[in-house]
């Protein structure tokens, strides 16, 4: 379904188009700093316009980043446009808290960094991971801040949320056939290659570097 599709992404977290009344941006900031979700009418209101926009724009394809992330959303989803395939990206819990608390932002020109280097053995059977950070370049390297909603506790409230309210998600679409289950090998240089081929998709640039 990807190929030959103009795909633009969907970043609910960071959402390009304005809400009905801009008195609700601060109340979004305030619920994603405490590691709550957003309620579904804000959630669909802010997709179905930015799907609107790009159907207008003739855009014909899209990838929702983190959403649905309830069995309700997924419903209302099916209403408002149709679905052809939803990857699970699985990563170790405890890689996930080390990559969340290791998340760095440039206060200066908002790149956005990660300091932390995971490196977990291979014990009973589950493979090892190393996942190298990403450093920021020298000029930003003292201008680094903190997400204020990456703390401890609140990862581990959002992954007590996951538990609860998104994993029957999954089975919501494991039901459907539309499931692609996708474990995490690493950082992006081991995990791209892997899931592009598991899309049955080529990366463009080893195309090219093919043909050279």
């Amino acid at each position: 379904m990807l190929h030959g599709c103009r795909i633009f992404s969907v970043f609910l977290t960071s959402p390009p188009v304005i809400l009905s009344g801009m008195s609700s941006l601060p109340l979004l900031k305030e619920i994603v700093n405490q590691g709550k979700l957003v309620s579904d009418e804000i959630i669909i209101d802010l997709l179905s316009k930015r799907l609107e926009a790009g159907e207008a724009k003739g855009e014909s394809g899209f990838i929702l980043d983190g959403f649905p992330r309830t069995v309700r959303q997924a419903e209302i989803l099916e209403g408002v446009t149709d679905i052809d395939l939803v990857i699970n990206l699985k990563l170790r819990e405890e890689a996930l808290l080390a990559k969340c608390l290791g998340r760095r932002i440039c206060s200066e020109c908002g790149g956005n960094y990660n300091v932390a280097c995971i490196d977990i053995k291979a014990e009973n059977g589950k493979p090892g991971m190393y996942m190298a950070p990403l450093p920021p370049p020298p000029q930003c390297a003292c201008k680094l801040i903190t997400r204020a909603d990456d703390t401890e506790e609140v990862v581990k409230q959002r992954l007590r949320i996951y538990q609860a309210m998104t994993l029957p998600v999954e089975d919501f679409y494991r039901s459907r056939g539309k499931l692609l289950e996708f474990d995490l090998p690493g950082g992006v240089r081991e995990s791209w290659p892997k899931l592009l081929h598991a899309l049955n998709l080529e990366d463009e640039e080893d195309k090219q570097s093919a043909a050279a």
